[in-house]
């Protein structure tokens, strides 16, 4: 790459890397695998930043690679979770922590039980403000496949949390 397209492209990370930092926090629930599939994400878009005719398709472009880069990852035997009864590290029970801070850690406990491709839909939809049409280029799938995902998932993440967020429950 020139001089012109390594600060285009400079610009543009600096612009977007905590927010994709964000997106991969909560797909797969952990901080230093976050980074690590942002970096992929980067990484796959540096490599073929000359190629991209439309700028303002970056963010579809890196959000589509680090989705593919998460379940990908997911689909690897060495890498499943196993879960255990005991949790290794606790945190402090003060009491002092904040209701949003509680609701946070509980939601992303709750996305860490959803299965990933459901996993990526809520996170698409609900917390990256995506419609149907979006996701499901985000995706590369149908828009039916979202939908169908979007109420498995959350079935599922009410399932996972219980009564932990009852802002979740159906209507009904």
């Amino acid at each position: 790459m020139d001089q012109r397209d390594e600060q285009e492209f400079a610009e543009y990370f600096a612009a977007r890397r905590e927010a994709v930092r964000r997106t991969a926090f909560l797909l797969c629930g952990d901080w230093h695998r976050a980074d690590d599939f942002a970096q992929t994400a980067f990484v796959a878009l540096h490599r073929r930043w000359r190629k991209v005719r439309d700028k303002g398709a970056l963010d579809a472009y890196v959000r589509r690679s680090l989705v593919r880069a998460v379940i990908d990852e997911s689909r690897r035997p060495w890498r499943r979770e196993r879960f255990v009864d005991q949790v290794p590290e606790r945190p402090s029970g003060d009491g002092e922590v904040a209701d949003s801070v509680a609701t946070r850690e509980a939601l992303v406990a709750g996305l860490k039980r959803v299965p990933p491709r459901q996993r990526a839909v809520l996170v698409l939809r609900f917390l990256e403000g995506l419609d149907v049409a979006a996701a499901a280029g985000a995706l590369g799938c149908s828009e039916g496949t979202v939908k169908s995902q979007t109420s498995r998932g959350l079935e599922a993440l009410r399932a996972a949390l219980g009564d932990t967020i009852d802002d979740l429950r159906p209507a009904s």
